[in-house]
């Protein structure tokens, strides 16, 4: 916590040290946009493609590419060479946390709330709660990375393993546990994703650290250059959550009962595979800069994936539509939770030096 300390001494440290209360702010701001001057997320909207906010998409750009410049490509190859991480984070993703997001949601939505919410909507809600749990995250995960210092080059490699596994095993796992025979994935929005979220900020910060590096040094590279964007990731992180609380203030105005307890299952769902991937890592004696962004992809979701299905299956108002809405909101204030928990358990993993 000591080295925290100092780094968010400087520049970083009013929005570290108060992210909560930032965090909270945003969410308000975007809330009574949303509702009261809706033109703003209305036009904004306006610039979106296959299910894909462009502006979102640029925000979050934004807080990615710090993280992008900080790979040391060749470690990428060396990321390869250690399994233990992306065993954890595949087994978590892909044989854990469809079927317990399953078994979660159904007995919330239709046993412990079946007097608040009718059989046919606890149907749609829990198709929606599937959707977010076959669907691991691509993108903002490199931000919780980013946050609880995890190695940006292993993260890059978990996620790029992620994307691959998700056009075998989504199509499949959804239709088995929601009993559907037509669903197909949008490949538009999963390859526009990982273009705008993976490809570009990649590239970006391998061309940026390679002339820099080359005209500078590494010195004035590490030393100078990247304190230049140690404001961005969390402004961008904060803007980011003004738009998307904007584009749903009507929405969460409108039903905020029933969003409450849709949000209950997908946040104890949430802490729940993360507790399974960090303990795993912490079992298997993994560093925490490993460990953390495993138990991050699992509990986070790729929303866009998950959205753009929703409507194409049951429709734009359909109760399973907003149900991945709804894991779009309560994501970020529960993952900025799990960073602080990581953060705070850095102790119980072994030296980065350690063999990995």
């Amino acid at each position: 916590m000591t080295t925290e300390n100092k780094e968010g001494g400087k520049g970083l440290g009013v929005f570290e040290r108060y992210l909560t209360i930032w965090v909270a702010l945003c969410i308000v701001v975007g809330i009574l946009i949303g509702k009261f001057i809706p033109s703003i997320p209305n036009t904004l909207n306006k610039f979106e493609y296959y299910n894909v906010s462009i502006p979102t998409a640029i925000l979050i750009w934004l807080m990615i590419y710090p993280m992008m410049l900080k790979i040391d490509f060749s470690s990428i190859v060396n990321a390869t060479k250690k399994p233990k991480g992306l065993i954890v984070t595949c087994v978590t993703n892909w044989l854990i946390k469809p079927f317990t997001m399953y078994l979660i949601a159904a007995f919330f939505l239709k046993v412990v709330f079946k007097a608040f919410i009718p059989e046919n909507l606890a149907t749609e809600y829990l198709a929606g709660a599937v959707l977010l749990g076959a669907a691991p995250c691509t993108a903002m995960v490199f931000v919780w990375s980013y946050l609880t210092k995890g190695d940006a080059a292993y993260t890059l490699v978990q996620v790029a393993v992620n994307d691959l596994i998700i056009l075998i095993a989504f199509t499949p796992i959804v239709a088995f546990l929601l009993g559907v025979s037509d669903v197909t994935v949008p490949y538009g929005t999963l390859i526009l994703s990982t273009i705008l979220f993976v490809v570009i900020p990649l590239v970006a910060g391998y061309f940026t650290r390679k002339s820099v590096i080359k005209s500078k040094g590494l010195e004035y590279f590490n030393d100078v250059f990247l304190k230049k964007f140690d404001n961005t990731t969390i402004i961008g992180l904060l803007l980011t959550l003004v738009i998307i609380f904007s584009f749903q203030g009507e929405i969460i105005i409108n039903n905020p009962l029933h969003i409450l307890l849709i949000a209950i299952p997908l946040t104890i769902q949430t802490f729940l595979i993360f507790g399974i991937a960090y303990g795993w890592a912490r079992a298997w004696k993994l560093p925490h800069s490993i460990a953390a962004p495993a138990g991050m992809i699992g509990a986070s979701n790729f929303f866009e994936l998950a959205v753009a299905v929703a409507i194409s299956l049951f429709g734009l108002k359909s109760g399973a539509a907003l149900a991945t809405v709804v894991g779009v909101l309560t994501e970020v204030p529960v993952m900025l939770t799990l960073v602080k928990v990581a953060n705070n358990t850095r102790n119980w993993f072994p030296s980065e030096i350690t063999k990995k």
